[in-house]
């Protein structure tokens, strides 16, 4: 595995849910059903080297955007997994082969486990941060995953100097 290093303080940003934009650090939506780099019931913050990025990857496959609140993180790790340079036999294991496995269509569809779930797995038990690789939707963008359950190995804190965030959910009560 290729390491890296991020930081101080480089910015990433996540497109959120509105409703849940009163818990911009949490991992716990990607959990619900999995992602990429995360099993279901594993939390994982998805973060974007640009807004551009970030919003790509919010809307999915749809081609117009939902409502969003945008945020920006300011990323310290010492360690994550650089796969951005995509696969190369020299430096990763077979596995990695599979990284940009079309993981929705092996889980839901096939119901097969996602090679990019152990990926995500052998990250975690070798206790780094994440992993920085290329977005699946666009390869110019470079994306983040963060395993909250590592947060003694990273700080990514979201930036609201002026408390503009929701601080709660009661302003969904309503619904």
């Amino acid at each position: 595995m290729i390491l890296a290093r991020l930081g101080p303080e480089a910015p990433f940003y996540r497109a959120l849910t509105p409703r849940w934009a009163h818990l911009p650090e949490s991992g716990a939506g990607a959990a619900v059903v999995g992602g990429r780099f995360n099993r279901p019931g594993v939390e994982a913050r998805y973060l974007a080297e640009t807004a551009e990025g970030a919003l790509n990857e919010y809307s999915q496959e749809s081609s117009l955007l939902l409502p969003t609140t945008l945020a920006t993180f300011l990323v310290t790790a010492e360690q994550v997994v650089d796969f951005s340079g995509g696969y190369n036999a020299e430096h990763w294991s077979p596995l990695w082969a599979e990284a940009y496995c079309n993981w929705k269509g092996l889980a839901f569809l096939e119901n097969i486990e996602p090679p990019s779930w152990a990926i995500g797995d052998l990250v975690r038990a070798a206790h780094i941060a994440g992993i920085l690789y290329r977005s699946a939707r666009d390869s110019a963008q470079r994306c983040l995953v963060l395993y909250p359950e590592l947060a003694d190995t990273f700080t990514a804190p979201v930036y609201d100097p002026d408390r503009r965030l929701p601080r709660n959910a009661n302003s969904w009560n309503d619904d």
